[in-house]
């Protein structure tokens, strides 16, 4: 992706401003944000700055950008991100490589706090699950994902800390989908027996370390030796971008926080495939 400059927020307010609806104010004081402007915001400081919290946003944006933008105080600005969820949801759905044929799958554990301070969590108690991997226990939400080969987004879902991989299946793939490959997990007969007769899709996965001899053609070895790589986009999201954070102070606020660098990461993603 070439290198931005101060000035390419311009470029990205257009575009954003093309692709979401805003709809106009009839009563009332008009806002000082657009959707539009509150999006791009949220969408540079992803990209380019990779800032963890919506205060260093604003922190940055009255710094730099005051000409650009007319800024509110900073609770005001909150509003407005939280204001834009739905238009950021609907702009990350839009980027959504949803007709890719063969995708990768996995999910990965978002904590909210420490397993051992969870009595102690109450912004998003009544959502926030415990939850195990080979790390150990955790205690917050879970992002399931599909991806396409070269690492671009083509489904997600979130949910508790303890639901089973496999059961978010049929919410990350579809019908353009033929082949789906997943780690040992997403392997159960069930529910890949209910994803073929819905979609047509075929689960890859590996066998169960009970399991001894399991036949496996020369693709689907090839296909499992190419996981990995959706384990590579979210280390990216995770290191890189900070999408797990224990900043936000409402159960809104957390997802603000992840749609934002998820739709961060899909764009940059698109700007490489052109």
């Amino acid at each position: 992706m070439p290198s931005l400059q101060s000035h390419h927020i311009v470029e990205l307010y257009c575009w954003v401003d093309q692709q979401i609806e805003t709809k106009p104010y009839t009563t009332g004081r008009p806002a000082l944000l657009s959707s539009s402007e509150t999006v791009t915001i949220l969408i540079w400081n992803t990209i380019v700055l990779k800032q963890k919290t919506l205060k260093d946003v604003h922190r940055f944006m009255c710094a730099y950008h005051s000409d650009d933008f007319r800024l509110p105080k900073y609770s005001a600005f909150m509003n407005h991100c939280h204001q834009a969820l739905p238009q950021m949801v609907s702009l990350l759905e839009h980027l959504l490589s949803d007709t890719k044929a063969i995708r990768l799958m996995d999910a990965t554990m978002l904590p909210v706090s420490k397993p051992h301070r969870a009595d102690r969590h109450k912004v998003a108690k009544n959502l926030a699950q415990f939850g195990k991997n080979w790390q150990g226990w955790h205690y917050g939400f879970k992002l399931h994902a599909s991806t396409t080969l070269d690492g671009r987004l083509c489904g997600f879902v979130f949910s508790g800390a303890n639901i089973y991989d496999a059961q978010m299946m049929p919410h990350i793939l579809n019908e353009h989908c033929t082949v789906a490959v997943g780690d040992t997990l997403y392997g159960a007969k069930v529910m890949g027996r209910k994803v073929y007769e819905t979609y047509g899709t075929a689960i890859v996965a590996p066998p169960w370390p009970t399991q001894k001899m399991k036949l496996a053609t020369t693709l689907q070895n090839d296909l499992l030796n190419q996981r990995a790589k959706i384990e590579c986009v979210f280390d990216y999201l995770k290191e890189h971008l900070h999408l797990v954070s224990s900043f936000p102070r409402s159960v809104r606020g957390y997802f603000v926080h992840y749609v934002r660098v998820l739709l961060g990461y899909q764009i940059m993603k698109v700007c490489m495939m052109v």
